[in-house]
């Protein structure tokens, strides 16, 4: 398949992505994946069972809206969950999904929410300005069918404002109108997240 210039340099992002990423730890053996929407709507996203760290441009994909190929090559599983944030939020543009430590272990802490509050960092998120605010993190339970996962986020989003959510012992998805914001927003997580570990167990 020819890819546009659009999508080349989609895929040379996510690649650099993926190997910063890897290097913070947060995508561990092939686990993760990123994406990004192109101006006509179509998606580039990394391929099944490749290694982050590893990636080539090879390694990246097109769909379509729907979460199918469009050149052949084998989407992740959980690819429907990139497709229901672009479809939900116009201006994502795109999607990290790690699968780092400290969301994990969180989210065998907490049940079904995270609450992120008096943190200065938390003005990494641009609707976010001070300190005071509170950004709200959704747990949701694990699902292999990720059709009917889709459909519970989506169900969240028709309710609560959200630019980030976990799945249960599993990983973070976070998403924003760029590449690097969304890294940005990933991030500021990691590290609020190790804050709330850190309080969890001084608190015991």
């Amino acid at each position: 398949m020819n890819y546009n210039n659009e999508f080349n340099d989609a895929a040379k992002q996510l690649v650099l992505k993926g190997k910063l990423i890897d290097s913070k730890g947060w995508v561990p053996a092939t686990s993760g994946n990123f994406s990004i929407r192109l101006t006509d709507n179509t998606i580039a996203i990394t391929v099944s069972g490749k290694h982050k760290g590893n990636l080539v441009t090879d390694d990246i994909m097109l769909i379509n809206a729907n979460a199918e190929s469009l050149d052949g090559k084998k989407p992740s599983a959980e690819t429907l969950l990139h497709t229901s944030i672009y479809q939900r939020f116009s201006q994502a543009r795109a999607v990290l999904h790690p699968h780092s430590l400290n969301s994990v272990v969180l989210s065998r802490i907490y049940n079904d929410k995270i609450v992120l509050k008096d943190y200065e960092l938390l003005k990494a998120f641009s609707h976010l300005t001070s300190h005071e605010n509170e950004l709200v993190i959704p747990i949701f339970n694990n699902d292999q069918n990720i059709l009917r996962l889709a459909e519970l986020i989506d169900l969240y989003f028709t309710q609560h404002t959200c630019y980030a959510y976990i799945i249960a012992g599993h990983g973070l998805y976070t998403w924003g109108e760029t590449l690097d914001i969304a890294y940005r927003q990933l991030e500021a997580l990691d590290f609020l997240f190790a804050c709330e570990l850190q309080l969890s167990a001084l608190k015991r």
